[in-house]
């Protein structure tokens, strides 16, 4: 399916403000409500709609630390791959692993309360991955801008 300019206005809409009503969307992108409607449910159909979440505050929620983690694996085969993906997927405060090209094999995006709480996490589930050979942890100061709406 190709995404026409009103496909598109609905969903730069919706990765602003998920929840609202469908007659408020259909006001937005200048479209009738029952049409409106009819677009988004292909649009989920289709997979252009993933899920909807509620962002949270990690701030108020106590972790304000954000760490970036550059792993290194021992080995490259897909069974040391896969034991590492799947193990790093059950550490809670992991937001985000990718598989990377370039030194490190994987980037992880983790939050913690402060240092002493990151240091935990090193300890109880970090170091214990599967196929680690090298890790490398940097702390962010600050977010300059941090988005989830992808460019339309």
């Amino acid at each position: 399916m190709q995404l026409d300019d009103t496909d598109r206005r609905i969903l730069r809409a919706l990765q602003k403000q998920g929840r609202m009503s469908n007659a408020e969307l259909s006001e937005k992108v200048n479209l009738s409500a029952s049409a409106c409607h009819r677009r988004v449910q292909r649009l989920e159909t289709e997979g252009y709609v993933k899920d909807y979440v509620a962002l949270l505050n990690a701030r108020k929620l106590g972790l304000a630390s954000t760490v970036f983690v550059e792993i290194r694996l021992s080995a490259q085969a897909d069974e040391v791959l896969d034991a590492f993906e799947k193990a790093v997927a059950r550490v809670p405060a992991v937001l985000e692993c990718h598989l990377m090209a370039g030194t490190a094999d994987y980037i992880l995006k983790v939050v913690a309360e402060d240092t002493e709480d990151f240091a935990r996490i090193h300890r109880q589930y970090l170091t214990r991955l599967p196929g680690v050979a090298q890790m490398q942890s940097s702390f962010a100061l600050r977010t300059v801008f941090k988005t989830t709406a992808l460019p339309l």
